[in-house]
C-alpha cells in the first residue's frame, strides 16, 4: 500500500516492489479533493479524548473492583463484562435516539461522550491493579491518602505498561472506528478522518484513482503504526503481567 501511493497511475499494476520513479501526486490530489488536514485534527481530538476518559474513568472503576470491597462488587464485574459481548451494532439505534434527543447530531460530543468508558479498560486494570502488593495500599491508607490519591498518586506510576495498553487500544479503536460517525456525522467539517477517506474511496470523489485511494489509506494508518512503533514494548508488557495472553 505505501509502495503504491508513491507509483505514477499505470504502474501500480504491475509485479514490482518499487516503482520506476517515485510519484507524489497521488498525495497531493488528497489534499486538494478533501479537507484532510481538517479530518486529521477532527480524529486527534476525538480519539485523544476518548482516550483520556478511558484511562481515568477505567482506571477507577478498574481500581474500584479490584481493592475495594462492597456488595455486589462482583455481579458488577460480570454486568461489565457482559457489555464487551454486544456487539455495537446492537446499542446503534438506541444510541443514535439518544444524539437527537440531545441535539448532538454533528457535533463532537456524539463522537466522544459515549465512549468515554469502556468494558476493556476497566477488565484490564482490574487485573493489572490485583497484583500490586496490598501493603502497599495499607501504607498508604495509614498515611492519610484517599482512595483518588492512591488510584492517581501511586497506582497510576506503577502501570504505566497497563495505562500504553489502554491507551493505544482506545486510541487505535476510535481513530479506526467508522460505522458509527457515518450515522451520527453529516457535515464534512465535522468528519473524522475515517469516514472521510471511507467517503471519498466509495463515494466517486476519488475518480477510480487507485493511487490517490491508496495514499488517503497510507495517510489513514500512519498515525496508529507511529503509535504503536513507539509504545510497542509497554503494549506486550502489559498483556504479559495481566494474564490476558493470546
Amino acid at each position: 500500500m505505501v509502495s503504491s501511493s508513491f507509483w505514477p497511475e499505470f504502474e501500480i499494476g504491475a509485479l514490482r516492489l518499487f516503482p520506476s520513479r517515485f510519484h507524489v501526486g497521488a498525495y497531493a490530489d488528497v489534499f486538494r479533493k478533501i479537507p484532510i488536514l481538517r479530518s486529521f485534527f477532527n480524529s486527534l481530538l476525538v480519539s485523544g479524548s476518548v482516550t483520556a476518559g478511558a484511562l481515568v474513568f477505567g482506571s477507577m472503576v478498574g481500581y474500584a473492583l479490584a481493592r475495594l470491597r462492597f456488595k455486589g462488587r462482583e455481579a458488577i464485574f460480570m454486568l461489565i463484562l457482559f457489555t464487551m459481548m454486544l456487539p455495537l451494532q446492537i446499542t446503534l439505534i438506541p444510541m443514535y435516539i439518544l444524539m437527537v434527543r440531545f441535539g448532538w447530531v454533528n457535533t463532537y460530543w456524539a463522537l466522544i461522550v459515549p465512549f468515554l468508558i469502556n468494558g476493556f479498560s476497566i477488565l484490564l486494570f482490574r487485573q493489572y491493579f490485583k497484583t500490586i502488593p496490598q501493603e502497599l495500599i495499607d501504607a498508604a491508607r495509614m498515611d492519610g491518602c484517599s482512595e483518588l490519591r492512591i488510584l492517581f498518586r501511586i497506582f497510576w506510576p506503577i502501570s504505566r505498561p497497563a495505562l500504553i495498553t489502554v491507551g493505544l487500544l482506545t486510541f487505535m479503536n476510535t481513530w479506526n472506528e467508522v460505522l458509527w460517525p457515518l450515522i451520527i456525522i453529516r457535515e464534512r467539517v465535522w468528519m473524522t478522518m475515517p469516514q472521510l477517506v471511507t467517503i471519498f474511496a466509495v463515494g466517486g470523489q476519488a475518480e477510480g484513482m487507485l493511487g490517490v485511494k491508496l495514499a488517503a489509506a497510507t495517510l489513514l494508518a500512519l498515525p496508529i503504526v507511529v503509535a504503536y512503533v513507539f509504545f510497542q514494548r509497554y503494549f506486550i508488557e502489559s498483556m504479559a503481567s495481566s494474564g490476558l495472553k493470546g
